[in-house]
């Protein structure tokens, strides 16, 4: 009962991160499961047959907030399905052995994608136009791919990639990934499903997962609006890479004072993002004091000001928001 209910506060954190950044449930939900012991198809396959509920959820309350376009939903989708499929059933024919540094090392790789992406400045200038299919349509396929292998990545490769497009709030963003992933769950479950059978599945697993996804996903649809993504995107990152460099190191059979070293290495580094996302995030947020200073030092009414500041919210997100990288 213990490590149920420790599981459910995973899944509730897991989907805090995920609604606030549109990234991160599986990548986290992943990473303790193989920590853990359980194997890496069983934990790919427990988490997206939960993530199926809490994405219907979350893809629900982002809806109601108003921050799903459709239009990238229905295209990014179906492509995302298919390459979830096709990474479920590769995984499901690795051996253990073979598949427990693949998986460790994808998951390494994103949650050190994640503190080099937010600890780096982030802009928040956006341009017009839409996205196109044949963007989208690849994308999709991809990111449901290494979803699908790694455990976790659908967001970490669609959100960035829509982001730094410019072309979409990013609320939006993390809307319609979040929304999407619905698809992409459902096909990759299917895909374990053949691959493994039913006892691929932890259900006590599932369902803990499933309840704190569940109770976090109103929040999280909300919170997404207010919270420092910067931050919390650096400090998540940290946490993802220690945790799977220590599969990777075991599996490299690292003795001796190596072992030390390279976790520490990687601790002074994830020290030095979470500084500089600190550094950049109050940049940030002087620049906008700055700007929203400047009209009434140049003698623009201050209602006029106030109702520029309104009509300008969508872009402040990336400063306090899920931003977009440069």
């Amino acid at each position: 009962m213990r490590k149920l209910l420790v599981l459910a506060l995973v899944g509730l954190v897991a989907q805090l991160i995920d609604g606030s950044l549109g990234m991160a449930y599986g990548l986290t939900s992943s990473t303790l499961l193989l920590v853990a012991g359980v194997a890496p198809a069983a934990a790919s396959a427990s988490v997206h047959l939960a993530e199926i509920g809490t994405t219907l959820a979350a893809g629900v309350a982002h809806w109601r907030f108003g921050n799903v376009d459709w239009r990238v939903v229905t295209r990014i989708a179906l492509p995302g399905a298919i390459g979830a499929f096709f990474g479920a059933t590769l995984l499901s024919s690795i051996s253990t052995e073979a598949a427990a540094p693949w998986m460790a090392g994808i998951l390494f790789t994103l949650g050190a994608y994640l503190l080099v992406r937010f600890a780096r400045p982030l802009r928040t200038d956006r341009v017009g136009g839409r996205l196109r299919g044949r963007f989208l349509g690849p994308l999709g396929l991809v990111a449901g791919f290494v979803d699908a292998t790694g455990g976790g990545g659908w967001g970490p490769v669609a959100t960035p990639a829509l982001l730094v497009s410019g072309r979409m709030e990013p609320r939006k963003v993390i809307g319609s990934v979040d929304t999407a992933e619905f698809v992409v769950a459902g096909a990759a479950s299917i895909g374990f499903l053949i691959g493994l059978g039913s006892e691929g599945f932890l259900l006590p697993t599932v369902a803990a997962l499933l309840i704190g996804g569940l109770i976090a996903a109103p929040l999280a649809a909300w919170l997404v609006r207010i919270v420092p993504a910067q931050l919390l995107g650096a400090a998540v990152g940290g946490v993802i890479v220690l945790t799977n460099a220590r599969t990777l190191i075991r599996s490299a059979e690292l003795d001796g004072p190596a072992r030390p070293t390279l976790y520490a290495l990687l601790a002074a580094g994830w020290l030095a993002a979470v500084v500089l996302a600190v550094r950049a995030l109050r940049r940030t947020r002087r620049a906008r004091a700055e700007a929203a200073a400047a009209p009434t030092a140049a003698g623009v009414p201050a209602e006029a000001s106030d109702a520029a500041s309104v009509s300008e919210a969508p872009a402040d997100l990336a400063a306090t928001g899920t931003p977009i990288p440069r």
